[in-house]
């Protein structure tokens, strides 16, 4: 870990406005597919309609023959020029012992398709009219074959193989902890409690839908003007794995980008086809998806089914922890598709809790579906959602408060650090205190009264209750940056860590001013370029207080080689160089010379250092969540009414963008808990493919978010005490919210439904519960 001066100022605790908020409202954004190339030819793809089949044939001619075609493209032309696939790291292990069995995933599908809305074939033409209109008289012979689609029935004997090395659909397993301690601590149990638990399929709802440019530099290089929040990594997949040539033969640019959620991380197959299709035409091609080549081709989130055991003594404290669980992968291994459900996930299960004593089983399985990636929180919204739901309802069976259990089972202060059953270390949380605090800001003494109120107009009224923790980081725990300053009086930071609406420019500008003691306004923060910066980029909300340690570590450095650039100019030792506010003073005399005029004087008129910021590990951000919500019995519609949220984010920066953050995840765990869900059919066909199918909540199912930040815990992995917090809110707002619908529908008997609780579903919920009772 970096150790920074005891005096550095970087700017902590002040809510600074956003800077790239005017440009991005006043339609100055610069997003791929507001430029302008009248040169460029559009290429189209051709999905398949059906979720398993062999192709036996692709008939192109009457495709080519049409107006303005200047090429199309098949599976079997890019096996033809050795176009690589999408790389996967068989890093893990079937259940048997055996190695990793997956499917190889190709830019176009290649004698077999595996889910509705695989790329089959490409056309390139002059206009996207025209590129369309011949990708629809593309005639494909498909002999289909059955498809499964839940990955539960797809891990059943008997089950359709979606890969034929493959016979149980299995990709890999991971067990941890004490298979044996744990069952004997269940037959030893005063009490056991079990839930059925599943975190249903999700489809990231950036605002900007992908699209890619690709063009070719004299001498041969090819340049993707794209949206990746992880430019490298995307840079040197493309290059090694996808065309086989030099990861400096590619350039990446990202301008901004119109939300990631981690939907936007690695490369696509879309994106492949672009990048070949110009290096094969050495002619200038883009593509820009509808709304609609996201939800079939682009990555889902979430899609785990779990049953979850707590074994409890008689005052309720958790002896032992139990989780089976199956993970849907869909058709082909995204990035972090097997990752997600086997590592991130576990690294979080026991939550906030002290539960030395668990057993986790958790198995990644293929399915004829789109392919399963990372999702703001990726595995860990799924693992906190199974142990708060599990803790609610070990609350209802043995009749306690359920702040009272959870303040019995927390991990105490005095345990830090502490280090999980499955083997995470937390360095800081004070997990009682954030309760504490959260009921009093929810005003915990008043729901009865309002209960009392509801009920007087025919509603069901409950409070849900949940405490989150997160692991943050990538497990990239470097972050490279440079930093110059420039004879013009600019101050220019290079970072590979990718904006998508976080407001890491703001932070960024408003770390560097306050440690170098200039106006934000001089300060420029370059994001997204592959030939002036190379690292993990932003996933896994590591951007903050790993780029930011980076940043803060680039002004130190650049102070001091100012002050070795001032002992020169000003012809004393650098041990009597002053830096205050952008000046170099000698001490105790008149001679200065600002930091600006220093850059001026040198060769190519800049002072510049390359500096690494490097934390110990990651951070763990944590809080509470409590919210009221109100269930009208004759519709289902279950309306949030009151929310409030205490988070430790150790030091916040800049309390303005994490507030925000925050509210926006917790936006998305309302749409999680009572709206979003993609369906398929039996079939494979995506019912859930537009927003006419797909609900996503509005501003009007949100209301407004108390979002409380405490610091009284700072991180200790990291210099700045940061900790990550940008998908805090989509991790605790998820059991909030259907634990407080559950509270509600307690009273009328129904014990347990899965997200999300649509007015249908909860409707006819209480109308079998109330004819069970009846009965």
């Amino acid at each position: 870990m970096n150790v920074l001066p005891k005096d550095l100022r970087f700017g902590a605790g002040v809510p600074v406005k956003r800077v790239e908020d005017l440009r991005l409202v006043t339609g100055r954004g610069h997003y791929v597919d507001d430029q302008r190339h009248a040169d460029a030819l559009w290429l189209v793809v051709l999905r398949s309609p059906h979720a398993h089949a062999r192709i036996a044939a692709i008939d192109t001619d009457a495709a080519r023959a049409m107006p303005g075609v200047v090429a199309i493209y098949t599976g079997a032309d890019l096996v033809a020029d050795d176009v690589g696939t999408l790389p996967t790291l068989p890093i893990f292990k079937r259940p048997d012992g055996s190695p990793m069995a997956y499917a190889p995933r190709r830019l176009l599908a290649h004698e077999r398709v595996r889910f509705t809305g695989e790329p089959v074939a490409a056309v390139v033409a002059d206009s996207r009219a025209n590129a369309q209109a011949a990708a629809e008289v593309i005639a494909v012979d498909y002999a289909v074959e059955p498809a499964v689609t839940d990955p539960v029935a797809a891990a059943e004997p008997g089950a359709p193989r979606v890969w034929q090395d493959c016979p149980d659909n299995v990709v890999a397993g991971m067990s941890y902890g004490d298979a044996a301690a744990v069952e004997a601590a269940f037959k030893a149990a005063a009490h056991t409690v079990s839930l059925d638990v599943v975190s249903q399929r999700l489809v990231p709802a950036a605002m900007e839908p992908r699209s890619v440019i690709a063009e070719i530099e004299k001498g041969g290089r090819l340049v993707m003007h794209m949206q990746t929040q992880t430019p490298t990594q995307t840079r040197d997949t493309l290059a090694g794995a996808v065309l086989k040539r030099p990861p400096d033969s590619v350039l990446i640019r990202v301008g901004d980008i119109g939300g990631g959620f981690g939907q936007k991380t690695g490369l696509y197959p879309e994106d492949g086809i672009v990048a070949y299709a110009a290096v094969k035409l050495q002619r200038k091609v883009r593509w820009r998806g509808e709304r609609t080549d996201d939800f079939v081709g682009g990555t889902h989130g979430r899609d785990l089914t779990s049953t979850a055991e707590f074994a409890l003594d008689a005052k309720g404290r958790v002896q032992a922890f139990r989780v089976r669980s199956i993970g849907g992968t869909g058709a082909y291994l995204s990035g972090t598709g097997v990752i997600i459900p086997l590592v991130l996930g576990p690294f979080v299960a026991t939550g906030t809790y002290d539960l030395p004593l668990v057993h986790i089983d958790v198995k990644a399985v293929m399915t004829h579906t789109a392919p399963v990636g990372a999702y703001r929180g990726a595995g860990r919204p799924e693992a906190v959602y199974i142990v708060e739901r599990l803790m609610d309802a070990a609350a209802r069976k043995l009749g306690m408060d359920p702040r009272k259990i959870r303040k019995l089972n927390f991990v105490k202060p005095g345990q830090m650090p502490y280090t999980t059953a499955t083997g995470q270390t937390y360095d800081s949380g004070a997990f009682a205190h954030m309760l504490d605090r959260a009921s009093e800001l929810a005003d915990w003494d008043g729901f009865a009264a309002r209960k009392r109120a509801a009920k007087a107009k025919g509603l069901l009224y409950g409070r849900g209750l949940a405490s989150y923790i997160e692991w943050t980081g990538g497990r990239a725990h470097t972050e490279k940056v440079s930093l110059r300053a420039t004879g013009d009086g600019k101050v220019v930071l290079h970072s590979a860590t990718q904006a998508m609406g976080q407001g890491l420019e703001t932070a960024y500008s408003q770390m560097i001013s306050a440690a170098l003691g200039i106006p934000m306004d001089k300060v420029v923060v370059i994001q997204g370029n592959t030939d002036l910066a190379q690292g993990f980029g932003s996933v896994g909300s590591r951007s903050l207080f790993v780029g930011g340690t980076a940043a803060v570590v680039s002004s130190v450095d650049l102070i001091t080689k100012a002050r070795e650039g001032a002992a020169n100019v000003l012809e004393a030792g650098v041990g009597d160089i002053e830096y205050h506010e952008g000046v170099l003073t000698v001490a105790g005399t008149d001679r200065r010379i600002s930091l600006f005029d220093l850059a001026g004087r040198l060769p190519g008129g800049e002072l510049a250092v390359d500096s690494e910021g490097e934390v110990d590990g990651p951070s763990w951000p944590n809080g509470t969540h409590i919210c009221e919500v109100e269930i009208d019995p004759q519709t289902g519609i279950t309306n949030v009414v009151r929310y409030t949220t205490v988070d430790d984010v150790g030091v916040a920066v800049n309390p303005m963008l994490v507030t925000g953050q925050i509210h926006g995840g917790v936006a998305q765990g309302v749409g999680q808990a009572l709206y979003e869900g993609v369906h398929y059919d039996g079939e494979g066909q995506l019912l859930t493919a537009t927003w006419q199918d797909y609900c996503v909540p509005r501003a009007s199912d949100v209301p407004p978010v108390g979002v409380t930040l405490d610091g009284s815990a700072p991180c200790r992995t990291n210099p700045l005490g940061a900790k990550g917090c940008g998908e805090s809110g989509a991790i605790g707002g998820p059991p909030c919210v259907v634990n407080a619908a559950m509270d509600a529908l307690a009273p009328v008997g129904v014990a347990n439904l899965h997200a999300p609780l649509t007015p249908q579903k909860v409707w006819a919920a209480i109308r079998e519960a109330q004819a069970a009772a009846a009965a």
